[in-house]
C-alpha cells in the first residue's frame, strides 16, 4: 500500500462541508414546498430558474443550475404531469423547445420563493452585515475558481450559475 502523506479529513474538506451545508438548507426549505405542493428539490429548481430566467430550454436549466441533464428532464416531466410546466417551440426556431411555468406553477412559485426567502433570512440572521458581505464576496470568489477547474462548462453557464436553492 502506498504511503499517505496527507489525510484527507472529510469533516475538515471544504467540497464535502459545502455539499453538506447546501443539502441541509435545501432539505429544509424542500420540507416546506414538498408537503403543500408536492415538489422534489430538482423540480422546485427547475421552478425558480424558469422564474427568474422564463423561457429556457431544459439544457439551459441545467446549465445555470450545475444539475445534470438527466435530474432536469425528471424534474420536468414532474412539472408538467402536475400542469406546472409547459414545454413549446420556441418562435425564433421552432426546433427548440422551451420551458415556462403554466399560471398555477407561477402561483406555486409565487407562495414557494417568499418562503425560501426566509428560510435564507433565518440562515443568515446570526451574521453581521459585514460577515454577510463577505460571505457573498468568498462565495463568489469559490464559485469563479472553480469554474476554470470545471472546463467542460459551457460559457453560459460560466456566467451564470442561476438560484442554488
Amino acid at each position: 500500500m502506498a504511503e499517505n502523506k496527507e489525510n484527507l479529513n472529510l469533516e475538515d474538506f471544504l467540497p464535502y462541508r459545502l455539499s453538506v451545508l447546501s443539502n441541509t438548507v435545501s432539505r429544509g426549505i424542500a420540507d416546506l414546498y414538498a408537503e403543500r405542493f408536492g415538489l422534489s428539490i430538482p423540480a422546485w429548481r427547475v421552478m425558480a430558474v424558469l422564474g427568474r430566467f422564463p423561457g429556457l430550454s431544459a439544457n439551459e436549466v441545467a446549465e445555470r443550475t450545475a444539475m445534470d441533464k438527466v435530474a432536469v428532464s425528471r424534474a420536468v416531466a414532474q412539472l408538467q404531469k402536475a400542469k406546472l410546466l409547459v414545454r413549446k417551440s420556441a418562435e425564433e426556431d421552432r426546433r427548440r423547445s422551451i420551458l415556462a411555468l403554466t399560471d398555477k406553477g407561477w402561483s406555486i412559485h409565487a407562495e414557494v420563493a417568499p418562503l425560501a426567502l426566509d428560510m435564507e433570512r433565518d440562515l443568515l440572521s446570526p451574521l453581521t452585515g459585514e460577515e454577510r458581505e463577505m460571505l457573498d464576496v468568498l462565495i463568489t470568489k469559490l464559485t469563479e475558481c472553480a469554474r476554470t477547474l470545471s472546463p467542460g462548462q459551457s460559457e453560459e453557464a460560466k456566467k451564470d450559475y442561476g438560484a442554488v436553492l
